[in-house]
């Protein structure tokens, strides 16, 4: 498969890359016989493309096959396991420390195509559906993901994720110095609770004007949404459950740091 039939199919430098973090299969039972670099071809064409599942082109595995696969992984934490090990390495090639010493969080609301099990109305957007909050480094690359309904408080998600990334990931929180925020996370007790969370000073940036502008530091955080929206998958939620909605962000991160790498 070294031929790439869609712009989505993995190179084979990217291929080398991943195949690695792919879960090895079972030792008893029958062996594996699926082709698993077709698997994620089809995993991130699905992704770039929005289709459905039963929809894929018949040149991957049948969709049942992908599908288990993709769900199998995200049950297991395989897709942010990968995006940790891959953001790791984009680090290192930058020459930096795998240890951030700032980050930046946000949250966008999306809508959703049904209610699905977690649904919410975000007043202040005026959106029907979930909130994607992510938590990334200064170079943009995904620490965490939390996706509630959309009228869950932006503090309080932020906190969880803080507080999730310490109990899964203690080291790559141990450097941190500071937290970019925009004016929706401010607030003394929000910063008294990432202060006593992992010793870091939370930093606001605010608007100086109405329309657009682009906002030192906090930038970041706003190029990386920017960039999932490249991914017509995540134009909106298309998933029933949050978690499912989480893996999708993964592994887009993880096909935007394989081009990296492989670049």
């Amino acid at each position: 498969m070294s031929q790439k039939r869609y712009s989505t199919d993995l190179t084979d430098a990217e291929w080398k890359i991943l195949a690695p973090l792919i879960p090895a299969p079972k030792r008893c039972g029958h062996p594996r016989t699926t082709d698993m670099r077709a698997v994620c071809n089809a995993i991130y064409y699905q992704l770039k493309t929005g289709c459905q599942w039963e929809l894929l082109p018949r040149d991957f595995p049948p969709p049942s096959t992908v599908y288990s696969y993709y769900r199998k992984w995200q049950q297991r934490g395989v897709w942010e396991q990968i995006n940790h090990t891959l953001r790791d390495q984009v680090r290192r090639q930058m020459d930096k420390s795998t240890q951030p010493t700032a980050v930046a969080a946000d949250s966008q609301s999306v809508k959703t195509t049904e209610k699905g099990e977690v649904y919410g109305f975000d007043g202040n957007k005026r959106v029907k559906g979930r909130k994607r909050l992510i938590l990334v480094d200064s170079l943009g690359l995904l620490l965490k993901v939390v996706v509630t309904e959309a009228n869950a408080g932006e503090r309080v998600i932020a906190a969880y994720a803080l507080m999730s990334l310490l109990e899964e990931r203690l080291e790559v929180l141990q450097r941190v110095k500071v937290l970019w925020v925009d004016a929706g996370y401010d607030g003394d007790c929000f910063a008294l609770a990432v202060w006593l969370m992992i010793q870091a000073r939370v930093e606001v940036i605010h608007r100086s004007k109405p329309e657009f502008e682009v906002l030192p530091k906090r930038w970041v955080v706003e190029r990386t949404f920017g960039w999932l929206n490249w991914y017509r998958r995540l134009s909106k939620d298309y998933e029933r459950l949050p978690e499912m909605s989480e893996a999708a962000i993964y592994a887009v991160m993880t096909r935007i740091m394989l081009r990296r790498l492989s670049a």
